[in-house]
């Protein structure tokens, strides 16, 4: 057994995090679509020989949360040197199907502390691992988001974990196959295979650690695993024991507008943490069901806020905590169950509810609730598909005021640039500001939300899924909630999840939620504080 000294150990994890940073910068720099090159909708990652997440990217939450479901899947098809396996079968390893998942072994062709070559091929050391949010994989709708979904089928194309790259070669039947179910294959052409250049880049950036530290580098792995599990370990611990509760509900299904079930019990016991979702509703038949691993996303990402952010994420983060749902409900359902919403909207849902449970455990760690929504817009026809996420307001923590205009919870997207999407799609945005005092009143205000109305240029299909239209996100401690957001097409309220065929001319606006408050307002509102101004991007800062 390699032992490191901790300043050997910081080095290692750190230039491990830096080659899952460089496989993002070359994906998002090979792309072609504006939703990997400007709104980063991507995340990448670097896995050990047995599957366990070694480091991140500081990406997407819901997609780095549920990696290891994907690395799983692909271990048991028996990978090789030079393959990467394509999947985004969330019945198999993934999120949602617009979101595809490559996976490749890292094998330098070296040994670990020698310049000699196995004669019978190097082995494999670990996984590369990227994913990426395609603005189309087929189905029912441009852009493969429609709100009427009732099963899997009508969302897109569902790929199982195969081998797009076999011996380092295309399979050229398998990607045909991909691209002949999409629309716009030259667009998903290019952005996968800038994916496989993100794949190739850490296994190329593996081998040269591998040179300069042997199996050094090796031992780092679990190092860096191990580092993070007793950090979060002796956090957990200063947490009261104890079951905590909350209950919070999904505005409809898309198919109906009746409000859906989530609860929670969560049990902490010295280091560690069991969240139950016993009591959600069942599976539903409209497309909010959420896989589990992407409910374990969204708990993951809430461990590691009340914990401590700085904590390196990696699977020793993860260890500590178990999630567990019914089997047939909304948070575990079984197939043909439709889910691209539940990746979007339900994650971010699940985040709200853990941290209203977790609320009495943490109060000076757990903020009021956020705009609780990605506020999807999908406009597009057989030629383009325009997808954004809007951001809105944060909740006011327990020292300071939420921020406004930004991404919450399970998303890390930045915006769309007015230029790039003005350039890139028959689209005109009228107007793009702060939607001013929408975030709640408090000690310290919730930030506000946005207004985004985008013109569409031509005949195309509009899908809308949002959330907190009709329950506003909560304000903690005696903060006032936030406003609940608003969907208008050509002026008319229309519900949270809609798909609607618009004519050239049609105005779409997107108003989204204010954050809740925290603490009581100070006597007099014009003296209570609040939150200002918007990120520049959009990105969620938390996360």
């Amino acid at each position: 057994m390699v032992d490191l000294d901790p300043v050997e150990l910081e080095i290692l994890r750190n230039q491990l995090e830096s080659v899952a940073e460089e496989m993002g910068q070359t994906l998002i720099r090979g792309a072609y679509s504006p939703n990997i090159t400007e709104r980063r909708d991507c995340s990448t990652a670097v896995f050990d020989a047995d599957g366990r997440l070694v480091a991140q990217a500081e990406h997407i939450p819901v997609h780095l949360g549920a990696m290891p479901e994907a690395v799983d899947a692909v271990l048991d098809r028996d990978p090789q040197p030079g393959d990467v396996f394509a999947l985004n079968d969330p019945f198999e390893g993934g999120t949602h199907l617009p979101d595809v998942t490559l996976v490749s072994p890292i094998a330098p062709d070296r040994d670990p502390g020698s310049d000699a070559t196995d004669s019978e091929g190097p082995d494999i050391l670990g996984y590369a691992v990227s994913r990426a949010h395609h603005a189309d994989v087929g189905g029912m709708a441009p852009g493969s988001m429609p709100a009427g979904a009732r099963d899997i089928h009508q969302e897109g194309l569902r790929i199982p974990p195969v081998r797009l790259v076999e011996g380092g070669e295309i399979r050229a039947e398998v990607e045909s196959l991909i691209l002949a179910n999409v629309r716009n294959p030259d667009e998903r052409r290019a952005d996968l295979r800038a994916q496989i250049a993100a794949n190739d880049r850490a296994e190329e950036r593996i081998g040269d650690l591998l040179d300069d530290h042997g199996d050094r580098l090796l031992a780092a792995f679990d190092a860096v695993i191990d580092y993070s599990r007793e950090r979060v370990e002796a956090e957990l611990r200063e947490l009261p024991d104890g079951t905590y509760r909350a209950a919070d509900a999904m505005e409809g299904d898309g198919v109906t507008d009746d409000d859906v079930p989530v609860e929670v019990a969560v049990t902490v016991d010295g280091a560690t943490v069991d969240v139950d979702f016993a009591g959600t509703a069942d599976q539903v038949a409209g497309n909010v069901n959420a896989p589990l691993t992407v409910a374990k996303s969204a708990v993951y990402f809430v461990i590691k806020c009340i914990t401590d952010p700085e904590i390196p994420p990696n699977q020793g983060c993860y260890e500590p905590v178990t999630v567990e749902a019914p089997g047939g409900s909304l948070l575990n359902p079984e197939p043909p169950a439709a889910v691209v919403g539940g990746n979007v909207e339900t994650s971010q849902r699940v985040t709200d509810v853990v941290f209203a449970a977790l609320a009495e455990a943490a109060p000076d760690r757990v903020p009021a609730g956020g705009q609780g929504t990605m506020n999807n817009l999908v406009v597009g026809d057989a030629g383009f598909a325009y997808y954004e996420t809007v951001g809105g307001g944060a909740g006011a923590t327990p020292d300071g005021d939420g921020l406004s205009g930004v991404q919450v919870g399970m998303t890390n997207t930045l915006n769309t640039p007015v230029e790039a999407l003005e350039a890139a799609y028959p689209l005109r945005v009228e107007r793009y500001a702060l939607r001013d005092s929408s975030g709640g009143e408090g000690r310290y205000r919730g930030g506000d939300g946005l207004v985004r109305s985008v013109r569409v240029e031509t005949d195309a299909t509009v899908s809308l899924l949002t959330e907190r239209r009709r329950h506003a996100p909560r304000g903690i401690a005696g903060g006032a909630d936030g406003e609940p957001g608003i969907n208008r097409i050509d002026g008319e309220r229309v519900p949270a999840k809609v798909t609607r065929e618009v004519s050239a001319g049609t105005t779409v606006t997107v108003e989204t939620p204010g954050g809740g408050g925290h603490g009581q307002p100070a006597s007099g509102s014009d003296d209570a504080s609040h939150g200002d101004g918007a990120t520049d991007d959009g990105s969620n800062d938390s996360a």
